[in-house]
């Protein structure tokens, strides 16, 4: 048996399966910082979900908000599917992102749906509030999950359920000051970048507007920068994703840590 299947049967009869769900600001931002970690939890039986809480509409100079939400449905659509993960249908446009009742509400009703084990979300702190609000927007929701008389839309029973909530890195390693953010914990992406870059890849439309409107002058070549970087500082993996634990009152055990529990291998503090 090879060395990377051995690894995987060792990961799998160790492993307890569980639900693991990604909730992002807009198409390609799981790709971006979080689809590495979920790839690793499939590898383990873990089942997948991802959501963007935006559309994507205004990522065009081209077409217009309609038919650019619709090409980048179809983009982050097959996004999940080389990830293997279940797409949930965004919920409002770009730019519209906002902590408020009606989103809650709506993102409530899905993760009491979904019922993850496993959160991944954005920093609370990024460089456009559409990140920084989608992250408030998804501890509030997991938060909400168990209160029966909390109302969602549509009307989903509660769930008495644990769920550990991990935050991702900033885009840029940075917050909105330029300081950097440090990890808490690292998971080793290295095995699966190529399927990472696949899945990033699928947002064809964002190449040239990211090019023109953020400077980055290759959103590919940036993604795996970045895991180099992350890597380099785990000190032990050519690849990294980073992850910062959120406190765990109200979601789960005070030791709960499953990414390191079902990772082991592919883990460092």
């Amino acid at each position: 048996m090879g060395w990377n299947r051995l690894m995987e049967h060792q990961l799998k009869s160790h492993a307890v399966s569980g639900t693991a769900m990604a909730v992002a600001a807009h198409p390609d931002d799981i790709e971006f910082m979080m689809a590495g970690t979920l790839l690793r939890l499939k590898e383990v039986g873990w089942k997948l979900h991802c959501m963007n809480l935006a559309n994507g509409c205004c990522g065009s100079l081209q077409h217009d908000a309609g038919v650019t939400a619709r090409i980048r449905e179809v983009e982050a659509r097959e996004a999940a599917a080389i990830l293997g993960a279940t797409w949930h249908a965004p919920i409002t446009n770009d730019l519209e992102i906002f902590y408020n009742d009606d989103l809650l509400r709506k993102l409530a009703a899905v993760l009491r749906e979904v019922v993850p084990d496993i959160l991944l979300i954005h920093s609370p702190s990024d460089y456009m509030e559409d990140h920084s609000n989608a992250c408030r927007l998804a501890v509030s929701a997991a938060f909400v999950r168990g209160m029966t008389n909390y109302a969602t839309d549509p009307s989903k029973a509660a769930v008495q359920h644990d769920v550990t909530l991990y935050h991702a890195m900033p885009h840029g390693l940075c917050d909105p000051f330029g300081d950097p953010v440090k990890p808490g914990m690292f998971v080793d992406v290295t095995g699966v970048m190529d399927v990472k870059r696949q899945a990033l890849a699928a947002h064809a439309s964002q190449k040239d507007w990211l090019d023109t409107t953020q400077g980055m002058d290759s959103y590919l070549q940036q993604m795996e920068d970045t895991a180099v970087e992350l890597g380099q500082q785990s000190g032990r993996f050519r690849c990294a994703e980073g992850w910062r634990p959120h406190a765990h009152m109200g979601f789960c055990a005070q030791d709960a840590n499953p990414l390191r529990d079902v990772l082991k291998p592919y883990y460092a503090p």
